[in-house]
C-alpha cells in the first residue's frame, strides 16, 4: 500500500473507486474516502459478485449454493498497483484501482474473469513465453434514449445533421464528433491509456479505437477502463455510446479484433517467426488452436444473446463467419496482417465488442496455447473472398454455445470447473430472462394472423 498511497498523495485524491470486473465486464466495487482506502488496504465484497448478470440477477440456487459458501460470505480484494488510473469526469480529485479477488483461504478467486488471464498468462510464463496484444475497439454513438422498445438513432454531428449512408474511414464524418473524441483523447492521455489510431467505421456514428499493442493484462485493464471513459465521454455531450455487438437493426455490429504475436520472454523474438524470417511451425500450431477451440468458446467470444445477430450469414459483411485463416484476408475469421518478421501476428475477427476484455484475451490465448502444445496442424490458408460457410462449424445462438463449452474437456481443464460452470451459469441465466420477453417483432407479426 506504500507506493498506492504515494501515488494518492501525489494527485491528491480525496476518493478512490475500487473496482473489478465481474463475468459480464462490468466494474463491480465501492467508493471511499481516500484515508479510509489506504487504512484498510481493501475492500470486502460478497463472493456472489462473481455470479451476477448484467440484469441483476444470478444463476439457479443449486449452481448457485455448489460455487459459493451457503453463507454468502465476503471475498477479499487487493488492489493492484500497476492498475491504478485517474477519474478525468469526476468533480472531485478521483482515482479507480482495479483490484484482485481472494477467498478467506487466500487464494485468487477462480470465478474472477482477472484471475482467469493472469492463470492462462502463467501457462505462457512457464514455457518462456510472452504473448503480445493489440486490440481494436468498435462502438456506435447514439442519441439518448430512455424507452428500450424505440430503435436507436444517429446522434446529431457539429452541423446539427444526422449521418445517412455508409462512412467508412470518411475523416469528415469523424470530425462531427470531435469535441467527444477530444476529451476521449484528453482523458486517456491522462490516464495513461495506450490508444492510437481513431477510424471512423461504417455504420452511421460508429466508431474504432485501436490500441498500442502491449501485454495482455495491462490491455486488459486499458479496454476496461476505456469502456468507462468513452461513455462518461458521450454523457458530458448529451449522447450514448453502445458497445452492444448489434445495437442497430440492418447496420454493421461492432466487434473487437484482437491483433495476438507471442515471443520468446529472454530474448524478446517472435516465435512466430524461424531466423530466415519464415512462418514457424508455432505459428502454424496456434492457428489450428484457434481453428480448433474457438467454436467450444464462443460463449467468451460472443457473451450475449445479441452477440449472435453479428453472424448471420450474409447480415453483416464486415463479421466473417467462419474459422478460415488467410494472409490479408478480410473474409476469414483469422486474418494474417502483412508484415516484417518481427511482427508476424493473427487478428481474430470474431469477437464482439460486447465481450469481457479479461475473458476475451484468455479465450484468445488459451486456443492458441492447445495449439501449439499438442503440435496442431491448421488447414490451408484461404485465398480470395471466402464466404459464410461455418453452419457446421460454428454455433449461431447462445443456447448451443453453451452446450459446446461445457462439453469441451480441454477447456475445463485449463479455466476450472468451477468457472465453467459458473460463467454457463450467468448467461444462461440472461438468456432465461431473455425469452420471457415478449418482443415487438411478434406483436407486428403475431398479434392479429396467428
Amino acid at each position: 500500500m506504500k507506493t498506492i498511497a504515494q501515488w494518492l498523495t501525489q494527485h491528491n485524491i480525496t476518493e478512490v473507486e475500487c473496482i473489478t470486473p465481474d463475468q459480464t465486464g462490468i466494474a463491480r466495487g465501492k467508493i471511499m474516502p481516500t484515508e479510509k482506502f489506504i487504512n484498510e488496504g481493501g475492500i470486502r465484497l460478497p463472493e456472489s459478485v462473481m455470479l451476477q448478470t448484467a440484469t441483476g440477477d444470478y444463476p439457479d440456487d443449486d449452481l448457485y449454493y455448489k460455487l459459493l459458501d451457503p453463507a454468502d460470505i465476503d471475498m477479499q480484494l487487493k488492489p493492484d498497483e500497476g492498475a491504478m488510473f485517474l477519474v478525468p469526469w469526476a468533480l472531485e480529485p478521483t482515482a479507480q484501482i482495479i483490484h484482485d479477488c481472494f477467498d478467506s483461504m487466500g487464494n485468487a478467486m477462480s470465478l474472477s474473469p482477472r484471475a482467469i488471464l493472469k492463470n492462462v498468462l502463467k501457462l505462457y510464463s512457464d514455457k518462456g513465453w510472452q504473448p503480445i496484444v493489440a486490440p481494436e475497439v468498435e462502438f456506435y454513438l447514439t442519441k439518448r434514449s430512455i424507452d428500450p422498445d424505440l430503435p436507436l438513432e444517429p446522434p446529431l454531428g457539429r452541423s446539427g445533421r444526422q449521418e445517412s449512408g455508409r462512412q467508412s474511414f470518411s475523416i469528415d464524418a469523424a470530425n462531427e464528433f470531435d469535441p467527444i473524441m477530444e476529451d476521449v483523447y484528453d482523458w486517456c492521455e491522462q490516464m495513461g491509456l495506450d490508444i492510437d489510431t481513431l477510424i471512423h467505421e461504417e455504420g452511421p456514428a460508429q466508431m474504432e479505437f485501436n490500441f498500442r499493442h502491449g501485454d495482455a493484462l495491462k490491455l486488459a485493464d486499458q479496454v476496461f477502463i476505456f469502456k468507462r471513459t468513452l461513455r462518461e465521454a458521450a454523457l458530458k455531450h448529451n449522447i450514448d455510446a453502445t458497445f452492444m455487438a448489434k445495437p442497430i437493426e440492418g447496420e454493421p455490429g461492432s466487434s473487437m479484433h484482437i491483433h495476438q504475436s507471442i515471443v520468446d520472454a529472454n530474448t524478446g523474438q517472435n516465435i512466430f517467426s524461424n531466423e530466415d524470417g519464415a512462418a514457424s511451425v508455432l505459428f502454424h500450431n496456434y492457428i489450428a488452436g484457434l481453428q480448433t477451440y474457438i467454436p467450444k468458446l464462443m460463449p467468451i467470444f460472443a457473451p450475449n444473446v445479441n452477440s449472435y445477430r453479428r453472424y448471420l450469414p450474409g447480415e453483416d459483411g464486415n463479421a466473417p463467419v467462419n474459422i478460415e485463416w488467410g494472409e490479408e484476408n478480410r473474409t476469414v475469421g483469422l486474418r494474417v496482417p502483412q508484415s516484417n518478421p518481427q511482427a508476424r501476428r493473427v487478428e481474430n475477427r470474431l469477437p464482439g465488442s460486447d465481450t469481457n476484455p479479461y475473458l476475451v484475451f484468455a479465450g484468445n490465448l488459451m486456443c492458441g496455447y492447445l495449439g501449439m502444445i499438442n503440435g496442431l496442424t491448421p488447414r490451408k490458408p484461404v485465398t480470395g473472398r471466402h464466404g459464410d460457410t461455418a453452419e457446421a462449424e460454428l454455433p449461431f445462438n447462445l443456447e448451443t454455445a453453451l452446450e459446446e463449452m461445457s462439453d469441451c474437456a480441454d477447456i475445463r481443464a485449463i479455466l476450472g470447473d468451477d468457472f465453467v460452470d459458473g460463467f454457463i451459469g450467468t448467461r444462461q441465466a440472461e438468456y432465461e430472462g431473455f425469452k420471457r420477453v415478449i418482443s415487438s417483432w411478434e406483436r407486428e407479426f403475431l398479434l392479429s394472423s396467428v
